[in-house]
């Protein structure tokens, strides 16, 4: 009955809403590709948590980690990316065809069990914000949250998915629109982020580790590298770049683009929070924040509730995005291990084995809700995990993206791979103080 009304130009309003869809396509924010996602993906709700404890702890003194992470996570997850498009295969099924078994098996098993840690701390973490945003039950929301990445994830085709999962990056704007309610002493911040001043002690040392480790995470690996795939089937026509030369010009350009920008767009975001909460719960004596929930609520008496509902949204928004790329990198690697069917296009009987695991991963992360298990120590172990994973596979992954066999004519630039060398040297150290005592 709707549908068949006209609009203010006299248009039936069916063709309005055509029009309006065949527009929102064409933006430029929609034919931004797997880089945007992943990079927000990096912002969930347990990185918010780390970047938010970082900047109540040190206040203005961690900034300077955002400009160095940078170049060094764009570089690591442009590679990634070169992988897949170049060989039309993801990063799994490259490693099984050029090393040997134990690494592939060893490396996708520990990605398992970190993922579904960490989808348990950030579905924990949605549902404790959204008891505070709504008042409904944490666990009833959790649940809710759940089930519906699920069933997206399940029943909705990856070219109409994917197009959803890109305009809800822009709920990493609320980490910006927060500063405009606060003070920000921009000439501080300018000098600490060039001069920061601190104790290089082992607390330093810790929050130093979990930035770096929750901004370049195993999990964003897999994931860009297979949704690079994924782009090119649904495209009708394309084939890996080894194979369609003609293309290799403009899809390196595109990549190159893409994944810098989603880089950035994730970096300067943490950024963000980092600087949101130093001149807010720093400012104020609130030095210590365990889960991003408790950060938006610490904001509500200091900078008011729009700033605190700011938080709390962008929390949500980032963590619809941040479930479904843990499930799905953990899907992607497994079933790449196995020889499955894979893909997030696929029909859920055509791909059982995929599915099976992105259900079991994110129905996992949910049961450790109701178990003995705090989300919290979940998220600490997730991070352990990530940071003894992540330093092998980045040699992997340098070798694959500079090896001929592999890549052919579109190896990594020398560029690429200083920066891949630099970044796994930094990713070294952090996982070596880890595991140091003090």
């Amino acid at each position: 009955m709707l549908l068949s009304q006209r609009d203010a130009n006299g248009l039936p309003r069916a063709t309005t809403l055509r029009i309006l869809w065949a527009r929102l396509k064409e933006h430029p924010l929609a034919r931004l590709g797997p880089g945007l996602i992943t990079g927000v993906a990096d912002d969930d709700p347990s990185g918010i948590a780390t970047y938010s404890q970082a900047g109540a702890q040190f206040g203005l003194n961690m900034l300077w980690t955002m400009p160095l992470a940078f170049p060094l996570m764009a570089a690591i997850q442009s590679m990634c990316a070169r992988i897949g498009r170049v060989t039309g295969k993801g990063l799994a099924a490259n490693i099984k065809t050029t090393f040997p078994p134990a690494i592939l098996y060893g490396v996708v098993l520990l990605l398992l069990v970190a993922n579904i840690l960490n989808i348990a701390a950030d579905v924990a973490a949605m549902g404790e914000v959204a008891e505070l945003v709504s008042g409904f039950n944490r666990h009833l929301m959790t649940l809710f949250f759940v089930v519906g990445t699920l069933l997206l994830q399940v029943f909705v085709p990856y070219h109409r998915y994917v197009f959803f999962l890109k305009w809800l990056t822009l709920s990493l704007l609320a980490y910006a629109a927060v500063l405009f309610t606060v003070h920000v002493p921009w000439g501080q911040v300018a000098l600490r982020t060039v001069w920061p001043h601190f104790t290089p002690n082992s607390e330093a040392a810790t929050v130093v580790v979990g930035v770096f480790g929750t901004t370049i995470s195993p999990y964003l690996f897999f994931w860009q590298a297979s949704e690079e795939v994924e782009d090119m089937h649904s495209h009708r026509g394309s084939k890996a770049l080894v194979r369609d030369k003609g293309a290799a010009g403009p899809e390196l350009r595109r990549i190159r683009w893409d994944t810098w920008s989603g880089m950035f767009y994730s970096d300067i975001t943490a950024y963000f929070i980092i600087l949101a909460t130093a001149v807010t719960l720093n400012a104020a004596g609130v030095k210590d924040i365990e889960t991003a929930a408790q950060a938006a609520s610490a904001l509500r008496p200091l900078a008011g509730n729009f700033a605190f509902m700011v938080f709390a949204l962008g929390i949500l928004g980032v963590g619809l995005i941040g479930v479904p790329v843990l499930a799905g990198s953990a899907a992607y690697a497994l079933s790449e291990t196995m020889g499955w069917k894979s893909g997030l296009e696929r029909k859920a009987t055509d791909a059982r084995g995929f599915y099976g695991v992105i259900a079991v991963s994110v129905l996992a992360g949910l049961v450790i809700q109701y178990s003995p298990i705090n989300p919290m120590k979940a998220l600490f172990w997730s991070a352990v995990i990530n940071g003894v994973v992540a330093v092998p596979l980045m040699v992997v992954i340098i070798l694959l993206a500079s090896k001929k066999s592999v890549m052919g004519a579109y190896t990594a630039s020398r560029t690429l791979v200083i920066l891949g060398w630099i970044a796994t040297a930094v990713m070294g150290a952090a996982a070596v103080r880890m595991f140091m005592p003090g």
